[in-house]
């Protein structure tokens, strides 16, 4: 059976591209609302501290589940393409090996967090003030974390194969749940933060297993069949190699703004709360690029993987200019209402004034950020995982706690911390533009489809 629906390599290419690109976009702004709620609700109602402990989480969440949804992707790519070339007996090994591998990595990731976190914690300089209630958000969390690999497990997989809206009516319902926990957990029976933690951890549960009745019950050709969870060798190893590159990218990039968010926690809970509650205003100007991210890099897997490369070309040039448009819109409108947004989290007039002043520096460089991301998840999207790997962390990384360490060191004031951001950004977007003006990495697949036939349904 073939989903004509959902693939992307028939139909006019613009509209193909915002009708998945859509709901992710919508799906991502009610995650993000759900995440923005719970600083909103902690900090209202327990304060400074506690909205310093939970607005400061998004590092060290990143840094324990960025590996496994790296990899994950590499499983988006295979599944992409199998799709796209109509290979469903290989897209299937692809799928069920993917499921296993987040089964067992969703179990390591809930053990080890748990274990870990006051020691990841105390080295990120956390303050006294704050430790407390930090552990106790991260290991509630944490107890829920094989939920969030799963389901972006889930996701990938409908991702890969063109569908965006199921998963966003799944998130819908979820951060409407969330929000109501918050309500009632925090601001109803104050709780503390791991409430909070807890009512994130039952929300992703539930999106998870709504992910999961949908793969279970669909007619498509990617159906999940239980029995049938387990690692297919070649499968496996198509995973890992399009996909460890990631993992391991998301995993140093983390751990390189763990190195950031020590350098803020260094200048004091108020410092921690005003980027804390920026971070999560962030999380906005995300949308548009992760959108377009995850439409492009499933458009050129499915397009690649039926052959048609200048389909491949056209849908490039679009998606890269969608995504710098909003994103600098967005970041413009941020520049602007920073001092309103980052109160609307109840944070001290010093956390709002340092929050502000760390916004306004990155906030118009945010089509550098979309631009990036764009030609990452495009590489990704055809298989060249090392190019993106290396030129992230070569800057996003190497540089960037390079320059923290210098500039920090040479003049202690938070907005050198800032300005590490768009200055990476700047560099990594250079280096893509060189390399998509100097290698044409279509021609090497259309060289390779001349001497292969295209599999059969």
């Amino acid at each position: 059976m073939r989903t004509d629906r959902d693939t992307l390599t028939e139909g006019t290419i613009w509209r193909k591209m915002l009708l998945f690109a859509l709901p992710v976009l919508l799906g991502n702004v009610f995650q993000q609302l759900y995440n923005t709620c719970d600083s909103i609700i902690v900090g209202k109602f327990l304060g400074d501290e506690a909205l310093a402990a939970v607005a400061s989480s998004g590092s060290l969440v990143f840094m324990m589940v960025g590996f496994f949804n790296g990899v994950a992707m590499g499983a988006g790519v295979v599944i992409a393409k199998t799709f796209g070339a109509r290979d469903y007996r290989t897209m299937r090994r692809a799928i069920h090996t993917d499921v296993a591998f987040g089964l067992v990595a969703g179990l390591a990731l809930t053990v080890a967090g748990v274990l870990l976190t006051p020691t990841i914690l105390r080295w990120m300089n956390t303050p006294a003030n704050v430790l407390p209630q930090s552990t106790s958000y991260f290991r509630f969390y944490f107890c829920g974390a094989i939920f969030t690999v799963m389901y972006n497990i889930f996701v990938g997989i409908l991702h890969a194969v063109g569908d965006s809206r199921h998963p966003l009516y799944y998130l819908v319902i979820s951060s409407c749940v969330n929000v109501v926990l918050d309500l009632i957990l925090v601001g109803g029976f104050h709780l503390g933060v791991g409430a909070a933690a807890l009512a994130t951890t039952i929300s992703q549960g539930i999106s998870a297993l709504l992910c999961l009745i949908q793969l279970l019950r669909t007619d498509a050709p990617y159906r999940l069949t239980i029995r049938e969870i387990r690692f297919h060798k070649d499968s496996l190893l198509d995973i890992i190699r399009y996909g460890l590159p990631s993992g391991v990218q998301n995993s140093v990039i983390a751990l390189a703004n763990l190195v950031v968010q020590t350098n803020i926690n260094g200048f004091g809970d108020a410092a921690m709360a005003g980027c804390g509650s920026y971070s999560k205003i962030e999380g906005f100007a995300f949308l548009p690029i992760t959108c377009f991210v995850q439409a492009l890099s499933t458009f050129v897997g499915q397009n690649l993987g039926a052959r048609k490369f200048d389909r491949v070309k056209k849908g490039v040039r679009f998606g890269i200019v969608c995504s710098m448009v909003l994103a600098e819109l967005v970041g413009s409108l941020i520049w602007v209402f920073a001092p309103q947004l980052i109160a609307l989290f109840g944070a001290s007039s010093n956390a709002i004034a340092l929050g502000v002043r760390h916004a306004r520096i990155i906030a118009l460089f945010y089509f550098l950020l979309a631009f990036s991301h764009c030609v990452a998840g495009i590489l990704r999207g055809a298989g060249k995982v090392m190019v993106p790997m290396f030129t992230m962390l070569g800057f996003w990384c190497v540089l960037r706690v390079s320059y923290i360490t210098v500039a920090v060191g040479m003049i202690h004031e938070l907005s050198m911390v800032s300005w590490a951001y768009p200055l990476t950004w700047t560099c990594s977007s250079i280096v893509f533009t060189i390399y998509l003006c100097k290698v044409d990495w279509i021609h090497h697949f259309e060289r390779m489809g001349k001497h292969k036939k295209l599999p059969s349904a």
